[in-house]
């Protein structure tokens, strides 16, 4: 990220978000709104006091509930560029006018309670979109017991409590304090469950084995126990990374969780979270006692996909990620030409086969900049002027906004740049003023005398 930012042919506009976009291949007009930090950039060295002076506090949404920030804050670890952003909804001073304590403590006066938004807009010739996934929230499943239980969390929750940087600064624990001795992890939580998500997660998986292979290293002692449907270990070196857990001594449980309860039967169970599940292996049922229990979250398009999916004309799938042109010839690219997507706002992928989409979206992206020139669609619809009656009626239906009313003329135009042929503008005109190139009735009735004759 830091090589991104340093290199002279990127310009960076973090804390920013697209408003609209207009235009075509190789003309796209993108204005961005960039939401004031009340920082200023050029001033701020990333010391970090402005954040160790601020006396209030809130929930860190980077760590998932589990940790917590201050209101002026870096927005997580190694963001660049390394400044912090105020929060301006829970910021004393915005709200009652008092405080300022960062701007009292800041050496390098790069405090700007004054600052406001901007707009900037830029000419592109293609886009790739990489707006990633969302973690499905699994408080719908009420019978696991998450936000019900302490010590039910969710696999991001474990990833930030496990990771040095995180609020626990490292350290695996419960609720009150002390380390878990017994750890269950369940997998496929939302996904590959036709009441939520029917496709497979594809990382889930393989971050519950390493969340074991985790335990194992910080509790050596612990006993771990994953409860999974079936192993989907499919890349290189998984298989092998499968088979050393089982020697390190973790309990593999095939079958569905069906509840987490804190209903003791036993005195042995008394103060532990008891999984209800299904062991299919020796066809019976069983209740086992953990300290912890960690939910494998599907991966889920983000809360805005539809917006972002109007706002850049693509298309999206049953599902609610975006839709390639093609699934095998043409991942990466959409149905708007100029317009390409990689990483999990596709679908569900791991880290390798992200950076290879996105490196396949950029190498697209350079061909067309170096070939200079962009093939269109031969088959387009055609606008007969003196027919056309000016009702704007294929404006409203055009699914690729290819369309627009020349005032001066009272006419429809169609820009062939953006135009696929689809027909539905050809269908609706009812003054028939529309045809498809290439695709007439008379073509159409030679091409079938062709073959009759």
């Amino acid at each position: 990220m830091a090589s991104v930012r340093s290199h002279e042919n990127i310009e960076l506009l973090t804390y920013s978000e697209v408003m609209e976009i207009s235009g075509y291949v190789g003309n796209f007009k993108v204005k961005i709104r960039k939401k004031p930090r009340y920082v200023d950039e050029s001033k701020c060295t990333g010391c970090g006091t402005c954040q160790d002076k601020c006396p209030f506090k809130t929930d860190n949404e980077f760590d998932a509930g589990i940790g917590i920030r201050k209101v002026i804050y870096t927005p997580f670890p190694q963001a660049v560029p390394n400044v912090p952003v105020i929060d301006r909804e829970r910021c004393m001073y915005f709200l009652k006018g008092k405080c300022r304590a960062c701007e009292k403590f800041c050496e390098t006066k790069a405090i700007d309670f004054e600052q406001t938004e901007s707009i900037v807009e830029v000419d592109v010739g293609c886009i790739i979109i990489t707006t990633g996934f969302d973690n499905f929230n699994p408080t719908v499943m009420s019978q696991l017991g998450y936000g019900k239980y302490d010590n039910v969390i969710s696999s991001i929750q474990f990833e930030r409590m496990s990771n040095a940087s995180g609020p626990t600064g490292g350290k695996l624990v419960l609720k009150n304090g002390s380390a878990p001795h017994s750890v269950a992890i369940l997998h496929c939580i939302g996904s590959r469950d036709l009441n939520y998500h029917e496709y497979c997660s594809r990382v889930c998986c393989m971050y519950a084995l390493k969340f074991s292979h985790l335990i194992r290293e910080k509790i050596p002692d612990a006993e771990i126990y994953q409860m999974y449907i079936d192993l989907r270990c499919f890349g290189k070196g998984y298989e092998e990374f499968y088979n050393r857990l089982q020697e390190e001594g973790v309990n593999f449980i095939r079958g569905r969780v069906g509840e987490i309860t804190d209903i003791a039967e036993t005195p042995e169970e008394k103060g532990k979270l008891m999984v209800l599940c299904e062991d299919t292996l020796i066809g019976r049922q069983r209740r086992i006692p953990v300290d912890m229990v960690v939910l494998s979250t599907a991966l889920e398009p983000r809360a805005d996909a539809g917006e972002t999916a109007k706002l850049f004309s693509i298309s999206r799938s049953k599902d609610g990620f975006f839709m390639e042109k093609h699934p095998k010839l043409d991942p990466v690219a959409t149905t708007t030409d100029g317009v390409f997507i990689a990483g999990c706002c596709q679908g569900p992928k791991d880290i390798p086969d992200t950076v290879a989409q996105a490196s396949a979206a950029a190498a697209r992206v350079l061909g067309i900049i170096d070939k200079g020139s962009v093939a269109v669609e031969a088959a387009t619809a055609v606008i007969e002027e003196e027919f056309c009656s000016g009702c704007k009626t294929c404006i409203a239906l055009c699914p690729y906004n290819a369309i627009s009313f020349n005032e001066d003329k009272k006419v429809s135009v169609i820009n062939e740049a953006l135009c696929k042929g689809c027909g539905t503008c050809a269908a609706a005109c009812p003054s028939g003023a529309i045809t498809s190139r290439h695709f007439t009735t008379e073509q159409i009735m030679a091409q079938i005398e062709g073959v009759l004759i």
